[in-house]
């Protein structure tokens, strides 16, 4: 077993969030198409609380940290953050377009030890990508703050989400990660708005697309899975954990809502109220995350894909049930192996159930804050 592997494990044991991804805004200088965020600034933690909140994460043992919106760079404190997060040693993430990177920027998070730039790129032709941000030179941008970034030794990584608009570009887009000299990485899962819009899964790619992406053998370790089980040694298939989300990683939000993960949007709680480590230990929205086996999965417990199926419970949240099925996961089941999911032979063709709605977030007043708490 690997270091990372034991470390992993090691997390689950002992319930340490080890990996936590923080979005510090959702504002956001481009308007992707196939963007599940909303925009608007409810009231967004200033810089004293956010850093209240990464001292509370160092103390619950967080490791791995991920600075993502929005756009990050539209936060003029940002770099300030990144500073305070590498001063408590987490390994530090960032996802961003780039559009914002300039010279200072680069040279400075080469100068904070960042592990990795995360960055979006959707095709290499400008037509397209801007089409996708709805920002026009914005792959421009983004090309050229990405040089400026490996002229400082800063570790890249383009990330391609795909989508109808951009899926015959795929190739392209990986052979220009290599001339760049950057990793690459594909994300084929086009998921619901956090307000429960649901037109944008009209942008999932065709079927044939998808089953050619997972049989490509140039893209093997490629396909980005957005979060992978946590891994309970010895254990049965049908005792094992759906996916790492609430078990040993975290999302939270720029209004300090807590969420299992990313694409899982069930609140746990909120750090103007609480302190991290009471809702992580205490919330029960986690504890019942936690519960979840494969065993109790509805429909997916009597599956031949069990123990290999990508199901995120948070995409079967947001069509109703989190013990439920994943329509995109039962899609990419069939398309790896040709054989059809328990809940598409059940219902013929999985429905189109229901999505949930995150209530919209109320702005608390500073009294309630995390930094508050903190004192």
């Amino acid at each position: 077993m690997s270091l990372l592997a034991e470390i992993n494990q090691r997390a689950l044991q002992l319930g340490v969030p080890l990996s936590v991804q923080l979005d510090v805004t959702y504002r956001c200088n481009e308007r992707c198409v196939h963007c599940y965020l909303d925009h608007d600034d409810h009231g967004e933690l200033p810089r004293e609380e956010i850093v209240a909140i990464l001292d509370q994460l160092a103390d619950a043992g967080t490791l791995f940290l991920t600075f993502s919106g929005g756009e990050v760079f539209l936060r003029r404190d940002f770099l300030a953050l990144v500073a305070h997060a590498r001063r408590r040693l987490f390994n530090v993430k960032i996802k961003t377009n780039a559009a914002l990177i300039r010279e200072q920027e680069a040279r400075q998070i080469r100068e904070l030890g960042v592990d990795q730039v995360q960055i979006s790129v959707y095709s290499h032709r400008p037509e397209v990508h801007d089409g996708v941000t709805r920002l026009p030179g914005s792959l421009a941008r983004t090309l050229t703050a990405i040089r400026r970034l490996r002229a400082h030794g800063v570790k890249v990584s383009i990330a391609n989400v795909l989508m109808t608009r951009n899926v015959a570009d795929q190739v392209e887009v990986q052979q220009l990660a290599r001339d760049l000299g950057v990793g690459y990485t594909l994300d084929p899962t086009i998921t619901p708005r956090m307000d429960g819009d649901r037109s944008i899964l009209g942008l999932r790619i065709a079927s044939a697309d998808l089953h050619r992406i997972l049989h490509d053998e140039s893209l093997v370790g490629d396909v980005q899975e957005f979060c992978a089980p946590p891994q309970n040694v010895g254990a049965d298939i049908m005792e094992g954990y759906p996916c790492s989300a609430g078990h040993t990683f975290a999302y939270i939000s720029p209004y300090g809502e807590v969420f299992p993960c990313v694409q899982f949007p069930l609140a746990c709680g909120n750090l103007r109220r609480q302190r991290f480590h009471e809702i992580w230990r205490a919330s029960p929205a986690l504890q019942e995350v936690r519960s979840i086996r494969a065993k109790d999965l509805v429909v997916c417990s009597a599956c031949l894909h069990v123990g290999t199926c990508s199901r995120c419970p948070g995409l079967a949240y947001m069509e109703g049930d989190m013990r439920g099925p994943s329509t995109a996961d039962c899609e990419k089941s069939l398309q790896r192996t040709g054989i059809a999911s328990a809940g598409m032979l059940r219902f013929g063709e999985l429905s189109r159930p229901r999505l949930v709605q995150i209530q919209p977030v109320t702005p608390l007043s500073a009294p309630q804050s995390a930094l508050s708490a903190a004192r």
